[in-house]
């Protein structure tokens, strides 16, 4: 039975240095982070996590708003609306809540956002850094895979880590993170058109699932006492829940856990960790905010 690698006791661990950070930054006379969200558009799932992200904020001691807008809203009023949050000085981050309605153009969001105040690390600024080994914004959700490979008290060193997925979102980043000097992993990246996949998965001393495939990931394609990252989250009907689904991972969890090391379950997986990372690169962003005006006089 693998050991269950546990997000949301890692992420209040995560918050709590945080929450102290932030505590002795408005003790020093500075005045709290803050934070824009930016969502636009209905859907339920972006909604929910704009609300967690927004209490995990003021658990901390972070100032943040939603700025909330309908399908409705263009490209050009959203584009607009960034550059104005950019030239705000009291704004730290900016964060815009993805997916995007169809009529707007994801990537020109993304390109447009001050990489200063790119707390999500998507920007091609924060990714050429990331790619470098340079310090910078980490895209979320693989930051928060390597605190928690690292508070688990598991080092990838000498490791052959197998990524499937190659999001820009997580499995790119995931991988560069993970061939970093000082995390040392060999890597591979799988995708949808890598020739037997199980095969691949076996090799795999930590196995990272991000493909958003329910239970994609069987016990057949899983090395015994494999670390399993599991960051797919995927809606399945249940006629048993009140509201007519549950949630599930990439992973088949209850196969996969009898053969695994270490396992993250979904949800309190991975989906904490994501949040709790936005909220340090939030308070990293008020640091070298300081710093550039120190910098400028």
């Amino acid at each position: 039975m693998a050991h269950l690698i546990d997000g949301n006791a890692i992420a209040a661990q995560v918050r709590a240095d945080v929450q102290a950070e932030v505590a002795a930054w408005t003790a020093a006379g500075h005045r709290p982070p803050y934070l824009a969200v930016v969502l636009v558009g209905d859907d339920p799932a972006s909604a929910s996590y704009v609300r967690g992200k927004t209490r995990d904020a003021a658990e901390v001691g972070i100032l943040s708003d939603t700025l909330t807008y309908d399908a409705r809203f263009s490209e050009t009023e959203l584009l607009d609306l960034i550059a104005d949050l950019n030239a705000d000085d009291g704004v730290d981050g900016i964060l815009v809540q993805l997916p995007l309605p169809d009529h707007i153009d994801e990537q020109k969001v993304i390109y447009a956002i001050d990489p200063a105040k790119d707390v999500d690390g998507f920007h091609p600024a924060s990714i050429g850094k990331l790619v470098l080994g340079q310090p910078g914004f980490q895209p979320a959700t693989p930051a928060g895979i390597m605190e928690m490979l690292r508070r688990s008290g598991i080092s990838p060193r000498g490791q052959h880590a197998v990524v499937v997925g190659r999001s820009n979102i997580v499995g790119k980043p995931m991988a560069n993170l993970l061939l970093q000097k000082g995390v040392d992993a060999t890597v591979t990246v799988c995708h949808s058109r890598t020739p037997d996949l199980p095969s691949m998965t076996r090799q795999a001393d930590i196995l990272v699932a991000a493909i958003g495939r329910a239970h994609f990931i069987t016990a057949d394609m899983v090395k015994p006492g494999a670390v399993v990252i599991d960051v797919g989250i995927n809606r399945v009907e249940d006629a048993t829940r009140p509201r007519g689904y549950r949630l599930v991972g990439d992973v088949d969890f209850e196969a996969v856990r009898e053969k695994a090391g270490w396992i993250t379950p979904v949800p309190g997986g991975v989906g904490p960790m994501t949040r709790a990372m936005l909220l340090r690169n939030t308070m990293l962003a008020a640091r070298n905010r300081l710093e550039r005006r120190a910098g400028s006089r």
